[in-house]
């Protein structure tokens, strides 16, 4: 698909903003760090929606040195939400954040959420940074608690991004797709798939929004200037979803 002008963020006059969300799975940061954070550099994003962040030793001091090389600071979750993490850059007014703890199924990795509520100009959102489990059936009960979760906040707008560990042919996704807008599904730009490295080509890794925001374009930023794809293989074995929404301004 060939890429479209990109929407920079921006906050409107009546109070609405234009924001960039990017999810991304970085494997502990086992691989290249440096071209880690000059892919997210290149995104600009205003959130960050991470799975497989540090989870163990001196996990904080990770987190940040990755915020402070992409000119962001950590929101939420690390360890403490066994995984999935938020950055944000400071446009974002934080109102609270949470760290969620899944329901531990014996002989599988414990699973949270990484959730917060914040503001841009006049618009509140809530976001939620997921990475559902590798059993199908505990994936999509995650499913239905990434729901229940996001939808629970007195916030008019929800964000949720992560690694799915299924295609959109997935029960787990085809009920997020289904009681949210997935973001390619709704405006792709760039690239589809998110996991290539073994298999056939496709796509785990998604960003939904609520009904009411505004999905402007959503896809893998692979013709993004600053990009490349040196860095892109070097950063991780995911590659990045990145979408620009539209927050109105709350009623």
């Amino acid at each position: 698909m060939l890429p479209l002008m990109l929407p920079n963020s921006v906050t409107e006059s009546d109070g609405s903003a234009v924001i960039r969300a990017l999810s991304y799975n970085i494997r502990s940061m086992r691989d290249d760090e440096e071209a880690l954070a000059r892919v997210i550099r290149a995104c600009a994003p205003d959130l960050v929606f991470i799975q497989e962040a540090p989870r163990f030793f001196r996990w904080r001091k990770h987190a940040a040195r990755l915020a402070a090389k992409t000119d962001l600071v950590v929101l939420s979750g690390g360890a403490t939400a066994a995984g999935p993490l938020l950055l944000c850059s400071l446009r974002a007014f934080v109102e609270r954040t949470e760290d969620v703890l899944l329901p531990l199924t014996p002989g599988l990795h414990r699973r949270g959420f990484a959730t917060a509520v914040v503001r841009f100009g006049a618009a509140r959102v809530a976001v939620l940074s997921a990475h559902l489990s590798l059993d199908g059936a505990e994936r999509r009960a995650q499913a239905d608690q990434l729901l229940n979760r996001l939808t629970a906040t007195d916030a008019p707008y929800g964000i949720a991004a992560g690694d799915i560990n299924e295609t959109p042919a997935g029960p787990a996704f085809r009920r997020l797709s289904t009681a949210l807008q997935d973001g390619w599904t709704v405006s792709p730009w760039g690239g589809e798939h998110t996991f290539v490295r073994s298999g056939p080509p496709r796509r785990i890794d998604a960003i939904f929004a609520t009904p009411g925001v505004e999905v402007l374009t959503c896809g893998v930023p692979t013709a993004l200037p600053g990009i490349t794809e040196t860095d892109l293989r070097a950063a991780t074995d995911h590659l990045p979803v990145l979408a620009t929404l539209r927050l109105p301004a709350a009623p």
